[in-house]
């Protein structure tokens, strides 16, 4: 029944139906059915007999699949002849249709070429005729400009001709306007028409309203060479006052109207570009025309060979143009201002007025600075003497310093380095002076309790008032990076300044506690502090910012070191406050060394006092101070009145801080370690302490004691009762290192010995009973 089932399959079923998978076809091709089949049947049925029950609806499963198969393949094999037919028609529709297109296109291209023969003169007629038409169109729209200029022209001579001058010089805008919108044209002689045009007509209007202008200000008195108060016209109200300021409103207006054409015609005056100057609008013309007088005096009295023209006396001619600028303030401020809001732009009378003033400063600052930049002495006044003019002019007049100064001036590259040079020269050169003189450690305030807190010697508040001042001198340079320069150059001084303090110091070495170490002392704490005090100033911050971005530029620095400046956790000034704390911390370290050097040598006696035979509290009527204590005890007083009085608080107060954590460690060590107690001997070295040695420093802090935490807490425990101290021997036997001995400890006041330096504290005592350990 097997083979019959097995030979069915073999004859009827297709494998590919069955199986449905690219196995059963590679095994056909293969010629390997026969055994496909028969793993098949083996792996559904196998030996087992009773899997044969399976077969019916295994053979009925195949069949249906195999009628499911014959329906697809006749469907397929009557379609595909149909779409292959549909295919094939529509191929040759497809190729008719190319044929007709390929047809049209031969006809249509001799079409166009017979056209194209055809309309060929055409054509070069046609572009000969639009040539000719852009051509005229150009000569046209050349004409037109031509005509609206002399229009313009005729205008202006017209208004002229009927002493129409406002309009006149509306119109000369309007022309002005014309040339800048011509400026990008090619036409070069439209364009040399348009401007001899504007310069003719600008010429002749403002030399009319120049004239008249100044025939105004004449009649104010123009220019005020008095100060304000001994004006007696300009502010003052003389007969026909309002007649004449109408005047010169109306004249002012109209010289506005110029302003345009005025700056297309004339080249303003710049300086070289070395002076690297801000870039700033001209002057507006009625204000020119207002300086004009002052220009022509300012000329002759400073330059040539007139005797006001000396070069070693720059404040000739720094402080008449500020008395210029004094004297016309307020006739700038009352009646031109009013005039300028009028009108509309926003443009400051007095402002103007001073920019045309330092243009004359600038251009005599460049010409006399080369003259005079080797000699040290006049190069430094003149250098003072702009300082003080600029600080006056910012200060007083309030000329912003965005606009052209003299710091451009000295900024200039050689100017710059001779400045610094001659800056640190004299620097040191005061330095030498401050140092060298017999009251450079005295401080100028010693007799004022209040002011003197800092005790600082002469020398170290002249040197750090001489920085302050270099500060001043520089903080309004125009760019950063001189600034950083002049920075360095401090701190090149204060580093010059801390190297001769410690050569100073190095010879007081020996008299550690004399007046001039301590006034060294002094000096360096002050220096520091006030460093410290200059790091977190708005200036100093900028300046930081920019270094910042120096550094970053170049790589100088590590990318630590420059997120500690980006964070402001560092300053511009922290290599050098850190030398002087070091150099501090040396100097008070010796100081303490030296100190506690003479407390050891007066403490020999008291450390070989007798603990263990002294007599108990009881025995004595008062208790009193070890006599073996008093040099110790001298020693300490008056080496403490001595630097209390020669150094400034905060360095005395560390002194005695570190001078009492030594002297803690010392008597703890040296004396209770190195001795057993009695009562009596316990007693005295608490009575010592507690009522001779603390109170020291009773008047530097409010419980001296606590800074004696080993020696006060030592006796302590050598001045138990007898009961409390077997009761604390035995917790801390029994409990050792566990919490109950710290809650014991802390119960008697124990708090900073270690529990094993208890238990050899209690075996230095000798007054257990006999029946104890």
């Amino acid at each position: 029944m097997l083979n019959n089932c097995y030979s069915f399959i073999l004859d009827d079923i297709n494998i590919a139906a069955l199986f449905g998978n690219e196995q059963v076809s590679e095994d056909t091709d293969n010629g390997d059915l026969t055994s496909y089949v028969s793993a098949f049947i083996e792996k559904e049925v196998g030996n087992d007999l009773k899997s044969l029950k399976k077969l019916d609806k295994l053979i009925e499963q195949m069949t249906e699949n195999k009628m499911q198969l014959e329906e697809q393949v006749l469907t397929i094999s009557s379609e595909i002849p149909k779409r292959i037919q549909s295919a094939l028609k529509n191929a040759e529709e497809s190729k008719q249709f190319l044929n007709q297109f390929l047809e049209q296109e031969t006809h249509l291209f001799s079409s166009i070429n017979s056209h194209l023969l055809t309309a060929q003169p055409w054509m070069e007629d046609l572009g000969a005729m639009i040539n000719q038409i852009e051509e005229i169109e150009r000569h046209l729209a050349y004409l037109k400009w031509i005509s609206q200029i002399e229009e313009l022209s005729d205008n202006i001579q017209q208004y002229l001709m009927t002493n129409n001058v406002p309009e006149a010089a509306s119109t000369l805008v309007s022309m002005a306007e014309l040339d800048i919108k011509l400026q990008e044209s090619s036409c070069a002689h439209l364009l040399a028409f348009t401007r001899a045009t504007v310069k003719f007509w600008h010429k002749i209007l403002k030399d009319k309203l120049t004239s008249d202008f100044e025939e105004v200000l004449a009649q104010l008195h123009w220019p005020f060479i008095t100060p304000p108060q001994s004006q007696t016209v300009g502010l003052s109200r003389p007969a026909g006052a309002p007649e004449i300021y109408s005047n010169l409103e109306t004249l002012f207006c109209q010289l506005l109207k110029l302003q345009t054409s005025d700056e297309l015609l004339t080249e303003p005056k710049q300086l070289p570009e070395k002076y690297c100057l801000p870039a700033s609008p001209s002057v507006i013309l009625p204000i020119q025309i207002m300086l004009t007088p002052l220009q022509k005096r300012f000329r002759y009295h400073f330059r040539g060979n007139r005797q006001t023209n000396v070069i070693s006396k720059p404040e000739w001619y720094l402080a008449q143009v500020l008395m210029w600028i004094g004297n016309h303030t307020q006739f700038l401020d009352e009646k031109i201002q009013p005039i300028l809001d009028k009108v509309g732009p926003s443009v400051n009378a007095r402002l103007e007025f001073t920019r045309g003033l330092m243009m004359l400063v600038l251009e005599k600052l460049a010409a006399d600075i080369p003259c005079l930049l080797y000699d040290d002495n006049l190069f430094c006044h003149l250098v003072d003497e702009v300082l003080l003019f600029e600080r006056e002019l910012h200060s007083l007049y309030g000329y912003p310093s965005t606009f052209a100064n003299c710091m451009h001036i000295l900024s200039e590259d050689t100017c710059f380095q001779r400045w610094l040079t001659v800056e640190r020269k004299f620097a040191l050169q005061k330095m030498d002076s401050m140092l060298s003189s017999e009251a450079a450690w005295i401080s100028q305030y010693k007799d004022i309790t209040d002011v003197d807190e800092m005790k600082v010697p002469d020398c170290a508040e002249t040197f750090m008032t001489l920085l302050l001042v270099i500060t001043d001198r520089y903080k309004n340079l125009p760019t950063a990076s001189r600034k950083l320069q002049f920075l360095e150059l401090q701190k090149d001084l204060v580093d010059d300044f801390r190297i001769r303090l410690t050569q100073v110091m190095k010879e007081e070495t020996r008299a550690s506690l004399g007046f001039r170490y301590c006034a060294i002392l002094n000096a360096v704490n002050y220096i520091s502090t006030v460093l410290a005090d200059w790091a977190d100033n708005v200036f100093f911050l900028q300046l930081q910012q920019a270094a910042l971005e120096v550094f970053a530029e170049n790589n100088t620095l590590s990318k630590l070191q420059l997120g500690q400046l980006a964070s402001m956790e560092s300053s511009v000034f922290d290599d050098m406050i850190n030398l002087l704390e070091r150099l501090k911390h040396d100097m008070l370290t010796r100081q303490v060394d030296h100190v506690f050097r003479e407390v050891k040598d007066a403490a020999k006696l008291y450390k070989k006092e007798r603990w263990l035979s002294l007599p108990s509290q009881s025995e004595q009527a008062v208790m009193s101070l070890s006599s073996s204590a008093c040099p110790l005890l001298l020693t300490v007083r008056d080496r403490l009145l001595q630097l209390e009085e020669q150094l400034c608080f905060s360095l005395f107060t560390v002194f005695w801080q570190v001078l009492v954590e030594k002297l803690d460690m010392y008597i703890y060590q040296e004396i209770v370690l190195a001795n057993h107690f009695n009562e009596g001997g316990a007693a005295q070295l608490q009575f010592d302490m507690s009522r001779n040695l603390f109170p020291l420093f009773s008047r530097y802090c409010k419980r001296p004691e606590n800074y004696f935490k080993h020696v006060k807490e030592a006796c302590i425990v050598l001045n138990l009762n007898i009961g409390s101290a077997l009761l604390l021997k035995d917790v801390l036997q029994s409990a050792s290192g566990q919490p109950p001995a710290t809650e014991a400890l802390n119960e008697v006041g124990i708090y900073k010995l270690a529990q094993q330096d208890v238990e050899i504290l209690l075996n230095l005592r000798t007054n257990w009973p006999n029946t104890g350990k």
